[in-house]
């Protein structure tokens, strides 16, 4: 009797797992815009934020666990907290808009519809449905020339949509990226999820060293 109720437990099991693989995903929009000043000269592109219960804000990387605004804080203004907001568990958007256009800094998602096959935010677990009109946002920004994305998956996507064979490049490495008859260079920086084994410290300088070839911050002595 005990093992045929463990046979019929099992045999449900299989039955609702395969009911769930079966069940159709969700095809998500990416839900922020992409921010694009007309005067940028570098473009950061990554893939998909979290969830809504995760967003720490209305912007990009807006999870709180996400270290992508502290590592701008230490690279501008030597302060991991500088766009936190002030006694909260959150990112200022406003303040990290303005600081984006000021700066001439784009950011754009590659990704505008996706699956998320595991339910996360995770890159490995991704299912990219549609992909950026890269040529239509370099076309509202005549003087970018530096792009550079947030970790494996962005860059993945990128050399697919660009197409024309070019290796893909090392954790901090830049190469040459021709698209739209411009002479653009790629740099894939590392991913500032806390998943990502890398120090806070380390991201931060690999995003300087970024930032100083682009011109956008004075080189360390």
């Amino acid at each position: 009797m005990a093992e045929k109720a463990a046979t019929d437990c099992f045999v449900f099991n299989i039955f609702i797992k395969e009911i769930m693989m079966s069940a159709p995903l969700e095809i998500e929009t990416h839900p922020f815009p992409a921010l694009l000043p007309p005067q940028a000269t570098v473009m950061m592109m990554g893939t998909f934020p979290p969830k809504e219960d995760k967003r720490a804000m209305q912007f990009h990387y807006p999870n709180f666990q996400n270290d992508m605004w502290r590592v701008y804080g230490l690279v501008f203004f030597n302060d991991a907290a500088h766009f936190q907001m002030p006694a909260e568990k959150a990112f200022d958007a406003e303040k990290i808009k303005a600081f984006l256009r000021e700066r001439g800094i784009a950011s754009c998602p590659t990704v505008l519809k996706a699956v998320r096959e595991h339910g996360n935010a995770s890159d490995k677990f991704l299912q990219v449905v549609e992909t950026v009109d890269l040529a239509a946002v370099l076309a509202q920004m005549p003087d970018c020339r530096h792009i550079c994305t947030t970790g494996g998956k962005a860059t993945e996507v990128l050399l697919d949509i660009q197409g024309g064979g070019i290796k893909m490049p090392k954790t901090g490495e830049t190469v040459p990226f021709p698209f739209a008859g411009r002479d653009l260079t790629l740099t894939r920086l590392p991913s500032t999820s806390r998943a990502y084994p890398l120090s806070l410290a380390k991201k931060a300088a690999a995003y300087r060293a970024f930032f100083e070839m682009a011109g956008l911050c004075e080189k360390q002595l």
